[in-house]
């Protein structure tokens, strides 16, 4: 039996003349959208607002193959989310509403430590605070076709739903089978996303998808609600049509491809180590999966673990393009120059992988999560450990969050100010207004004034 390909990752060492230009190779990705792809999704927003459901029946024909006379064909009821959740197995069941109660548990906490409405008053009386409240209707995109994505929807919804949003809709493509057996209007309807969406509590759904689905949440059409924010992933057209429409509505964010960069000192079984960059290279060619460490022997161990795993996974050849293509083992002089490239990289899953993760914790900035010790493997981050999954990626950890309960909120500015204050208060800001040319601002504030002021200036 002849010995498993080699799989061909980087190999680098922060000690080599070249390896700030190898590092930067590593890291590079272009997040430009291709020109065709911004073409098409234009002519689809521009489509789908001026001619609402039709257009969004239309697009929904051509992409996924679903033709349908109606837009009532498209649209889910809570009768379907509790008949999909009723055939899952009960191990399905019970593993949705676990996850579910830790979501909603650690986003219960955030709220608290985050989300709450406060005021106070100076010493002249003036009333000064922030008033928190939930955005009115959130739209939810959760991937469809070649994969389900449950727990995507759980960590959408389940925040929203935290901080007090009271209409989640969702948008889940459904395309019908390219083989020729398609169900019919219905497409393929992934009965475990169904019920997440009953146990999240999703308001209303529409099997739809792509920037049809987008376009049709930031614009409204007669039978789709116009939303206030758009939060999920998606593909290039789902990106591409989610940068458009911002500013029309809010979004989360702008995904990139799906990254992990695991800190190890070598005292991990090299095998975990493996399979947690597999975790990750299997989602796309594009994802990308780090390792650094100071222990020469454990990267080689770490080599020959995924040479001899790979060929047993059933995403072998994407696992293989995504490490070869982006992937990299990188030895260090120490952990303290791990834990600064780390910083430079600013991931969106770092795993510290060390007997002592609390003693590198503190030296590390940027990432989108963090995940502590060998046992934290960040696919338990994916599904049910409690904080969001939804993180920023390519870099944008440096100035960006985790997806949470402060997305679905909005804060507005609480001043009363009294009579006295307003004796303070209009003074300075007459004098700045005066200063900038703006004679009606400085005015306004002198009228509330108990000794007036000389002619104006």
């Amino acid at each position: 039996m002849s010995a498993p390909a080699r799989v061909n990752l980087r190999h680098l060492a922060t000690t080599q003349p070249d390896f700030e230009a190898a590092f930067r190779a590593v890291q590079h990705w272009s997040a430009e959208t291709d020109d065709a792809i911004e073409s098409r999704v234009a002519g689809i927003l521009a489509d789908v607002r001026q001619r609402g459901d039709a257009a969004v029946i239309e697009y929904t024909a051509r992409f996924d193959g679903l033709a349908v006379s109606s837009m009532a064909a498209l649209e889910l009821t809570q009768a379907d989310f509790a008949a999909a959740f009723e055939a899952v197995t009960p191990a399905q069941r019970d593993a949705l509403q676990q996850a579910t109660r830790r979501i909603r548990s650690y986003h219960e906490r955030q709220l608290e430590a985050t989300g709450k409405s406060w005021s106070y008053r100076d010493e002249d009386g003036t009333l000064l605070g922030q008033k928190v409240t939930p955005l009115d209707r959130v739209g939810i995109y959760v991937p469809g076709g070649k994969a389900a994505y449950p727990s995507s929807l759980l960590m959408n919804a389940v925040p929203a739903h935290v901080a007090g949003v009271p209409e989640i809709v969702m948008v889940v493509p459904t395309p019908a089978r390219r083989d020729g057996s398609s169900k019919g209007s219905k497409g393929e309807r992934n009965t475990l996303v169904l019920a997440a969406a009953f146990v999240a509590g999703v308001t209303r759904a529409f099997t739809i998808g792509g920037a049809q689905a987008v376009a049709a949440l930031a614009y409204g059409t007669a039978t789709v609600p116009k939303v206030d924010k758009i939060t999920g992933p998606g593909n290039a057209y789902v990106a591409s049509a989610k940068k458009r429409v911002f500013g029309t509505v809010g979004i989360d964010m702008i995904a990139g491809p799906s990254e992990i960069l695991v800190l190890a000192d070598g005292s991990t079984p090299a095998d975990w180590v493996a399979m947690d960059l597999f975790s990750q290279a299997e989602h796309d060619e594009l994802a990308q999966s780090i390792l650094l460490c100071p222990d020469a022997g454990f990267i080689a161990a770490v080599q020959r673990e995924i040479d001899r795993l790979l060929p047993s996974m059933p995403r072998a050849a994407i696992i293989r393009a995504s490490l070869e293509g982006r992937g990299a083992l990188i030895h260090t002089r120490s952990m303290e120059e791990a834990c600064e490239i780390s910083n430079r990289i600013a991931p969106e899953h770092l795993e510290v992988s060390s007997n002592e993760p609390q003693r590198w914790e503190p030296l590390l900035r940027h990432a989108g999560a963090i995940f502590l010790g060998a046992y934290t493997s960040e696919s338990l981050g994916d599904y049910c450990a409690g904080p969001n999954h939804v993180l920023p990626t390519s870099g944008t950890a440096r100035f960006s969050s985790p997806l949470g309960v402060y997305d679905f909120q909005k804060r507005s500015s609480l001043i009363e100010v009294s009579e006295q204050g307003a004796q303070t208060l209009g003074v300075i800001a007459a004098e700045l207004a005066y200063g900038e040319g703006l004679q009606a601002h400085a005015q306004a504030a002198e009228m509330r004034l108990t000794k007036k002021p000389g002619a104006p200036r």
